[in-house]
């Protein structure tokens, strides 16, 4: 859809204002909107997790592990595809607050594309370099976004979400390496096409929730707390009329699936003006290890 239809539609959570500052900026943050209770639940199913990791030696399909994991001190880059794993997260995804959020900036009709929980661990949990999620995953239009839940009061110290306003306005950046190589992030060279001095950071309280464009450049510095992890609930959904035109890197049972409204009829075509990802049917990491050249992908 676009901005212009959405907008026509009767917000269920955000001031009209609020929905025109995300269209203008690429972005909107909102301090204090989920819950205690709800985020107590989360914390529960999240430490179950936890414990299910430090069983782990090696990285697999549901938890990307920092190097330096241990059983006695785990240390998680992500859980992927939560919604996959617990049928809380999933009930979060498509029957929450977050939901009518994404109706208010993606118009009635809704589909789920995946979900992830980045965990950046206290005491150098890793940065992820300037990127936009669109060269990841492309789509047929540019109504997609992602909603991302601080689940810990954030500071400057734990690697709060940054975001470079207007940027989903600007180019697709190239996400490949000089030799060809998909590296997950935008060149020291293209960077200098960006504002970065204008970033504006996500700083508030566990319950707050950051909205962000496909197209807008974000990323994040290290987590340098002494013992504060900074779990950001991440979930990625599209206008029912947007389709992906690449596989998906995290595939689930619920890719594509509906979650508000219905199908749609039509699909709305933009043309796309960035470089297609690898083949993601032939595996994929994570961003982490993308960027930190664990593996770099052909």
């Amino acid at each position: 859809m676009t901005p212009e239809s959405i907008l026509s539609y009767t917000p269920k959570v955000l001031a009209q204002n609020e929905r025109e500052s995300y269209f203008e900026n690429g972005y909107v943050f909102l301090n204090n909107i989920i819950n205690k209770s709800v985020l107590e639940e989360l914390f529960d199913t999240i430490n179950e997790a936890i414990d299910e990791s430090s069983n782990l030696k090696v990285s697999n399909e549901k938890f990307d592990l920092e190097p330096d994991h241990t059983k006695t001190k785990p240390r998680l880059r992500r859980l992927t595809q939560p919604v996959a794993h617990y049928p809380l997260f999933w009930e979060f995804a498509c029957n929450s607050i977050i939901t009518d959020i994404a109706e208010d900036l993606l118009g009635p009709n809704i589909m789920f594309h995946h979900s992830k929980l980045n965990f950046k661990w206290f005491s150098g949990g890793e940065e992820v370099k300037w990127h936009q999620d669109m060269p990841f995953w492309p789509h047929t239009n540019d109504s997609v976004l992602t909603i991302g839940i601080y689940l810990e009061n954030v500071d400057n110290k734990m690697g709060p979400l940054g975001v470079i306003p207007k940027s989903h306005t600007g180019p697709i950046f190239d996400h490949y390496n000089a030799d060809g190589q998909w590296v997950g992030y935008i060149s020291e060279q293209e960077k200098k096409q960006l504002d970065l001095k204008n970033a504006f950071y996500s700083i508030g309280n566990a319950g707050s929730i950051t909205v962000h464009h496909c197209r807008t450049v974000h990323g994040s510095k290290p987590n340098t707390h002494p013992h504060q992890s900074r779990p950001l609930l991440l979930n990625t959904f599209s206008s029912a009329d947007t389709l992906p035109i690449t596989n998906n890197p995290t595939p689930s049972r619920y890719d594509r699936k509906i979650i508000r409204g219905k199908p749609s009829q039509f699909v709305h075509m933009e043309p796309y003006q960035g470089k297609l990802p690898p083949d993601w049917s032939k595996g994929y990491t994570s961003i982490f290890s993308l960027q930190q050249k664990e593996h770099i992908s052909q």
